[in-house]
């Protein structure tokens, strides 16, 4: 058989039939629902008299507009979010599907429960109508956001069609420096490569420096895949993958383990397996990294100065503009007036810790609004179990409900127009945390570091 990479072989196993056009028809294992959009999907079936083929293979969730602020009700302040609340709670009661609602303690954010949960597995085929359903790959799931009509599709015949996508493999290696996370990695790669650089190809992380980081770091790394233009983003299952998943709720029952691992343990690219791209990079360089624009590709060492565009590069005028910053001047020290930590990309436990360690003792700069949404219920508890929860809290942070809401301004969570805020999320674009709001991409450490000092502020100079 022809050496084939990773992409290639969950595809192939999963293949119903080739068409003729070169794409595959294949069958989908597993569908993820939330209320913004999953309710659409949910109502259209329902419309049309049609029904789900596997229902105990869809997942569903609330957490896109519902609230996140503490004693939430179950309803949503979002102008016309109600109705998709509601929806979602008619549909799956109707067709009889579990929903991890707002009361539930398996709720959160569907990128952040569906491994918690052991939805998401490796090897396995999984879609959701959002974008940042990439993030699932860091499990070796072939996993991909798609449209509600999609979605309809997949709920109806449990099958999509998958179209020939490029293949680009990043080999990270080298030492990770200290303070440098998945978030810094990521933002260094699409800003040295572009945005769109992954258009209509997968993309595979590989290499001793991906070997190295945690399952849930790298969640975080793959969540970015999307902001890559990346059709979907996966890394080959491995032992701390193995041992992540064992256990989970959803995951294989433990007479079915040994030939699930048997099976996981043979997804990885062949040796000889062709990439259209192969590239290595060396992570020992990076510097802690962080949005200055509106796109996640406009992202600086933190140390570094601001561009200066010409004349001609509207793109980045505006967004220098829109930003309130000055071509050419340093981002390092630029007075912050908010700080938020949540969000599918850094809200899981390991990223509370991390922020704690930089919050304990210390308090928030003054004039500085710090907000905290861990990703699911489950986090929170934990987080609380740790006293995590008191510490952010002393700090001056609010500690708030898990949820999306202050992800794209969702139920009018925000911070003040204008505000300039260092934020954990993923998406820097204009007003995606409120109208006006000026927010800098960047790890949960840098978050929690600017907030204490005040001003976007080096990690390397936190007095360890």
């Amino acid at each position: 058989m022809m050496p084939r990479t990773l992409f290639e072989k969950i595809r192939d196993l999963h293949v119903v039939s080739k068409l003729e056009d070169g794409a595959h028809l294949i069958a989908i294992d597993r569908i993820m629902l939330h209320e913004r959009t999953g309710s659409i999907a949910l109502s259209n079936m329902l419309d049309d008299g049609r029904e789900l083929l596997r229902p105990e293979a869809v997942f569903s969730t609330i957490d896109h507009i519902v609230d996140t602020a503490p004693g939430r009700p179950s309803t949503t302040r979002m102008p016309g979010g109600q109705v998709f609340v509601d929806e979602m709670r008619r549909t799956t009661k109707t067709l009889g599907l579990g929903l991890f609602d707002v009361d539930d303690s398996r709720q959160g954010i569907v990128h952040v429960i569906a491994p918690e949960q052991g939805i998401a597995l490796p090897g396995i085929t999984m879609v959701c109508p959002d974008s940042h359903t990439c993030t699932l790959g860091a499990l070796g799931a072939l996993a991909w956001g798609i449209g509600s009509t999609e979605c309809e599709h997949a709920l109806a015949t449990g099958t999509l069609r998958l179209p020939q996508y490029g293949q680009i493999r990043f080999s990270l290696t080298g030492q990770r420096p200290e303070w440098i996370g998945p978030k810094d990695i990521i933002l260094h790669l699409i800003a040295k490569f572009g945005a769109g650089f992954g258009k209509d190809h997968v993309i595979e992380f590989a290499g001793p420096a991906v070997a190295d980081l945690s399952i849930e770091e790298r969640l975080t790394l793959c969540n970015m895949g999307v902001e890559f233009g990346a059709f979907t983003v996966i890394i080959a299952p491995d032992e701390k993958t193995i041992e992540y998943v064992a256990g989970r709720a959803n995951a294989p029952r433990p007479a079915d383990q040994d030939a699930a691992v048997a099976h996981w343990k043979t997804l990885a690219s062949d040796r000889d397996a062709k990439f259209d791209l192969d590239l290595t990079i060396d992570v020992s360089s990076i510097s802690p990294t962080v949005s200055w624009g509106t796109s996640a590709d406009q992202s600086i060492a933190i140390d570094a100065d601001l561009p200066t565009p010409e004349s001609d590069q509207p793109d980045l005028l505006r967004a220098i503009d829109y930003m309130g910053l000055t071509a050419g001047a340093p981002l390092l020290g630029m007075p912050i007036d908010g700080a938020f930590i949540g969000s599918c990309t850094n809200s899981r436990l390991s990223d509370l810790q991390r922020a704690a360690n930089i919050l304990k003792g210390r308090k928030l700069a003054a004039g500085v609004r710090g907000i905290c949404v861990p990703g699911s219920t489950a986090v929170k508890l934990a987080a609380e179990a740790e006293g995590l929860d008191l510490i952010f809290k002393a700090a001056g942070f609010e500690w708030q409900e898990a949820g999306c809401a202050m992800c794209f301004y969702a139920g009018g969570e925000t911070f003040a127009p204008k505000s300039r805020v260092v934020s954990s999320t993923n998406r820097s674009f204009e007003g995606r945390q409120g109208p006006g709001v000026r927010t800098h991409i960047t790890s949960p450490e840098t978050v929690a570091w600017s907030a204490i000092c005040g001003e976007i502020a080096d990690l390397r100079k936190f007095p360890s």
